[in-house]
């Protein structure tokens, strides 16, 4: 009830401040550590999915840097408001504001000077030298607002280097700061951490609870991310089922654009059996509202299927497509699938002439002839940004990949490389049959390519 209390007299003098600029009444009356909290409450309300009290967090932000540029070292013998200056450093402050003003509060506790100095460096983009002084510090022994953004700050630093002590850290911050927007900020970045390291059960729970809590959040789209890319990277340690369930929990629109991401990406690493399930389920819909006419899971699906048996099946289902609904690049994709279910129908090409002599060809450069393989083996443009192909094995399309990293442009897995080295068995390049199989195998890489390389 007390916190309560202060709390509304808090937001009652920012409204004040906020009408009445110009008589500074906050940034005269307000401690540095009150304006802190009542930054981390708006940002806490922002984190639940309040959008409309963004505006708000952009006001707090200034009059608290306002308040903080023009305190002096009595304010700072207050150890709250030495704390509030750490705290707005960490929750999106002004690097310089914190520098200057950690210079004049000079503190003397050691613990306080090397947070400082951590926080400083991380916001200036020197990493190495924040993870070095924060280190030794256990974010468990500090007061809870603290420590959890210090959990936060070393949890996030060490995330590439030390992954499970990173994890470690992130659920401290999660314990001392729950229903806040640091537990918000480590759900989100333990869900990319444990896809990382193949931890499928921690990837599962974390994406529950963030699903569960900050669906809404304005930064979720960073968490679809990290889901999709954890999804396929996970695809053999995570059920159907158990994607499903998550996925539940989810409004109709946001599951939707989440299945046709997975269905879009499994098609690219060649996981037909989960791009054809995210189609379904992008298609089905919910609460009797069916997507069966969404171009996309239709495209989506059918590139998981161009060279089956029902190949004229899905020649007919691409046909259907409404291109005008499509992006660029899906267009691109949709003209790429339909010149290889073509490919796939087509007959094969006479046999030539068993006497015929061979044409005398003069020398070219390799410029030419990377053109012309690109125009004549593929039988379609190149594509920009796609990376030229290496006589070696494909990468494993179950490699963990990371939590943010772009599609992959490298071909699939399950399609052989047109540049592969042959097998003992290799067909005679005089057979038509094998020629065109072959053909159709090196378009079917060049559509790899291009999911790769067509933006989301």
């Amino acid at each position: 009830m007390k916190r309560a209390a202060v709390t509304s007299r808090l937001m009652g003098l920012l409204l004040l401040a906020a009408v009445y600029p110009s008589a500074g009444f906050a940034q005269d009356t307000l401690q540095p550590y009150q304006l802190v909290r009542s930054l981390q409450l708006i940002q806490d309300r922002i984190a639940a999915g309040d959008h409309a009290a963004m505006p708000m967090q952009a006001k707090l932000l200034e009059m608290t840097d306002a308040r903080l540029r023009a305190a002096d070292a009595e304010d700072f013998k207050d150890p709250r408001n030495f704390r509030a200056l750490l705290v707005y450093g960490m929750s999106g402050g002004n690097p310089s504001t914190v520098e200057a003003a950690v210079s004049r509060a000079n503190p003397v506790d050691a613990q306080d000077l090397s947070i400082a100095k951590g926080v400083i460096n991380y916001l200036v983009g020197r990493p190495a030298g924040a993870i070095e002084v924060l280190k030794p510090i256990d974010p468990m022994t500090l007061p809870s607002d603290l420590g959890a953004f210090v959990a936060l700050v070393k949890g996030s630093l060490m995330a590439t280097d030390d992954p499970a002590a990173a994890l470690t850290l992130l659920d401290e911050a999660k314990l001392l700061s729950p229903g806040t927007l640091v537990e918000e900020a480590a759900l989100r970045r333990s869900v990319g951490i444990a896809a990382a390291q193949g931890d499928a059960a921690r990837f599962a729970l974390t994406s529950t609870q963030y699903v569960e809590r900050y669906l809404y959040s304005p930064y979720a789209s960073q968490f679809a991310d990290s889901f999709v890319s954890g999804v396929i990277a996970l695809h053999m340690s995570i059920s159907q089922d158990k994607l499903a369930d998550i996925t539940s929990m989810m409004d109709p629109e946001r599951e939707k654009v989440i299945y046709l991401r997975i269905a879009r990406r499994a098609a690219i690493d060649g996981l037909s059996e989960l791009s054809a399930f995210a189609s379904a389920r992008a298609e089905q819909g919910r609460d009797g509202n069916t997507n069966q006419g969404d171009p996309r899971a239709q495209l989506y699906s059918s590139l998981s299927t161009v060279t089956s048996d029902t190949i004229e099946d899905v020649r007919t289902k691409l046909g259907k497509i409404d291109r005008s609904r499509l992006s660029d690049g899906d267009r691109a994709l949709l003209d790429a699938a339909q010149a290889i279910a073509g490919e796939v129908v087509a007959p094969p090409a006479s046999l030539p002439a068993a006497n015929t002599a061979p044409a005398t060809v003069a020398p070219r450069s390799g410029t030419e002839v990377t053109a012309t393989q690109a125009a004549d083996e593929a039988g379609l443009p190149p594509v920009e940004g796609a990376v030229s192909e290496q006589p070696a094995v494909a990468p494993s399309a179950a490699a963990p990949a990371a939590p943010s990293a772009p599609a992959p442009s490298a071909p699939s897995a399950t399609v052989l490389p047109a540049s592969a080295p042959a097998t003992p068995a290799s067909p005679d390049t005089n057979d038509p049959t094998d020629a065109a199989m072959m053909k159709t195998r090196r378009q079917l890489d060049l559509i790899d390519q291009m999911l790769g390389a067509a933006p989301k």
